[in-house]
């Protein structure tokens, strides 16, 4: 009996220590594959940073298609398995209440990562100021309508998921330029829709259709990040127009794609937003609430209202992108000249730079 319970008592003691030693685990659940900065960077990012500052921290990255139900069970699994903190980048901001409900209830705390999450508890949020990259945004199409010489310069507009923090600011920055020419009687907007969940299948079928509703008659497409306005390009592509033809602008991630599009002559910019540094910041305030000292005071520097409460905002700077300055991304280190170039390497800025 003896022998028995000494063994009982040593196989309780192993398994409280493998209990205290058990990893903490952090979910990094993604919007959808159709914004491909998520996985093939953001993702990375965020796991390089989080081994240089909590190497016994397990994380893992899980994808919601763009399915705001399938990211629920996402969220709900990633209860189950213990998670200690979820960093969330919604598939639909505007239908993730149950997410952050079921967060709360279980009491994991939750991050949001760039985009935001409407009527829910959130320790954070770590995004790129988006009223300044509508501002940007927005001034640099001001820039280019104003030296066009024609009146009304003609404007589509190519917005984001509708209802969402980050749209909402996007339009307001981008207005702040646009209103003033639209009052001017500079520009008429000849066609503007939403896209839900930022689909660039959707802003090209819309492209398209304005496109073939006015004839052509189509001056700018305006977008509000790189899968919109690649979108706009494409549609450009399909109905056999040259670079150039129509003006797109209004991007913004810097994706590589977007890169060779302005390389080549399509697009004219996308607001570099240097996701090493978004990762980064996220890491930090991921890592300190894993420790126990919660937001860091000194990251917040704004508050993102989502209809529950002012969920703290980490904010970081943006800074526009177009051919002149297409090397500032290469020395930020978020791309390479070959990287940029591939596919595309008798391009005359690949040229001068490879």
């Amino acid at each position: 009996m003896k022998k028995t319970m000494a063994a009982l008592l040593a196989a309780t003691t192993l398994a409280g220590v493998a209990q205290a030693q058990e990893a903490q685990k952090v979910f990094f659940l993604l919007p959808n594959s159709t914004t491909i900065r998520f996985e093939s960077r953001d993702a990375p990012f965020f796991v390089e940073a989080m081994k240089a500052r909590a190497p016994n921290v397990e994380v893992i990255v899980q994808n919601g298609e763009g399915d705001p139900a399938r990211q629920q069970r996402l969220v709900e699994d990633a209860i189950t398995q213990g998670a200690d903190i979820i960093l969330l980048t919604t598939s639909d901001a505007n239908l993730a209440a149950g997410s952050l409900a079921a967060a709360e209830a279980a009491g994991v705390p939750v991050v949001l990562y760039d985009h935001d999450a409407v009527g829910g508890r959130a320790e954070a949020h770590v995004v790129f100021d988006s009223l300044s990259v509508g501002q940007a945004q927005g001034s640099r199409a001001a820039e280019l309508i104003i030296a066009m010489d024609k009146t009304p310069v003609r404007v589509a507009r190519v917005k984001g998921n509708q209802g969402e923090y980050g749209t909402g600011q996007y339009e307001a920055g981008q207005n702040e330029f646009l209103q003033p020419l639209i009052d001017s009687g500079k520009v008429v907007v000849v066609c503007e829709q939403y896209t839900q969940n930022w689909d660039p299948m959707l802003a090209q079928s819309f492209a398209e259709d304005c496109l073939t509703r006015t004839g052509g008659d189509v001056d700018v497409f305006l977008g509000m990040n790189d899968g919109t306005t690649g979108g706009s390009v494409a549609a450009l592509i399909g109905q056999g127009y040259a670079p150039g033809e129509k003006l797109v602008t209004g991007g913004q991630d810097a994706t590589v794609e977007a890169l060779r599009y302005i390389a080549l002559g399509w697009q004219d910019n996308s607001v570099l937003k240097d996701l090493k540094v978004e990762a980064n910041y996220a890491a930090d305030v991921v890592t300190s609430i894993l420790a126990g000292g919660g937001v860091p005071q000194n990251l917040i520097n704004g508050h993102v209202n989502n209809q529950f409460m002012d969920v703290p905002g980490v904010f970081l700077p943006v800074s526009n992108i177009t051919i002149e300055n297409l090397s500032d991304v290469v020395d930020a280190g978020v791309w390479t000249w070959e990287e940029i170039c591939q596919g595309i390497e008798d391009t005359d800025v690949c040229t001068e730079n490879m």
